[in-house]
């Protein structure tokens, strides 16, 4: 084998390690036999019995609340803090930004213990609120860092030329800041809404009783082999939505066009 074929050959392997299951997963949602893995013939059945379900129906409310809220929240306090950190130089600043990055490499078994821990011994009852509480500590560092690597290429000469010829403070951030740090502020959220919403190790921690979403709801449906179709069905519309969302956050990350 030419040397020059082995990148090439272990990247195909890769790729077929991560999406060879996924694939798999999205045709058997589309597969007749319910207990079978042979190939019975196309339906749809499987994708009109999950939206029968009103326990999926209210899982998948649920997790689009909390993921846009999440979402939302984060994009405020990441940009806040990426502004706080990009702009000053100190030893808080040093600090704080150990802080937003430890939430990336915590593990998730351990952030999800230490939030419910702080949430009983705050007196919070769990909840959507405590899950969307778990879910802003963890987003918002990926938003900051979005925007932080925009702020790298924002010029500053911009806004302060923008101030030479009359505008205020307020003025030139909305008319020259914010419209260039937009795509990434954007960005961000989209990724902390696909981060959201395909939790389930910190949301099975600080989730309460009737708060079900999406990912804790397949998790006990797997239980129940007779649910498998239904299960493939309802993972194969997550992967889509997670999907668009990684796709427009990819193409609002892109360098402008000169």
């Amino acid at each position: 084998m030419k040397p020059s074929r082995i990148p090439l050959l272990t990247t195909l392997t890769v790729l077929v390690f991560f999406y060879l299951p996924i694939a798999g997963l999205v045709a058997k949602s589309f597969n007749d036999s319910r207990f079978s893995p042979e190939w019975k013939g196309f339906t749809l059945k499987w994708y009109g019995r999950l939206f029968e379900r009103e326990d999926i129906l209210l899982s998948l409310i649920n997790s689009l609340k909390v993921a846009f809220s999440a979402a939302g929240i984060s994009m405020v306090l990441g940009t806040a803090a990426a502004f706080a950190i990009h702009r000053y130089r100190s030893r808080l600043q040093d600090a704080h930004r150990t802080m937003v990055y430890v939430p990336l490499v915590l593990p998730d078994i351990l952030m999800g213990m230490s939030l419910l821990l702080l949430f009983i011994t705050l007196g919070l009852s769990l909840s959507l609120l405590t899950i969307t509480i778990a879910h802003v500590t963890f987003c918002l560092s990926y938003v900051a860092l979005v925007v932080l690597a925009r702020l790298q290429d924002f010029d500053a000469n911009l806004v302060e030329a923008a101030r030479d010829l009359g505008a205020g403070r307020f003025q030139a951030f909305r008319k020259i800041t914010l419209p260039i740090l937009l795509p990434g502020i954007l960005a961000g959220g989209l990724l902390a809404f696909t981060l959201s919403i395909d939790d389930y190790v910190i949301t099975f921690f600080v989730k309460g009783p009737g708060a079900d979403t999406l990912p804790t709801l397949i998790y006990s449906m797997i239980k129940k082999s007779k649910e498998l179709p239904v299960i493939n069905a309802l993972s194969t519309l997550m992967l889509l939505i997670t999907f668009i969302a990684v796709a427009l956050s990819q193409h609002l990350t892109k360098p402008a066009k000169a």
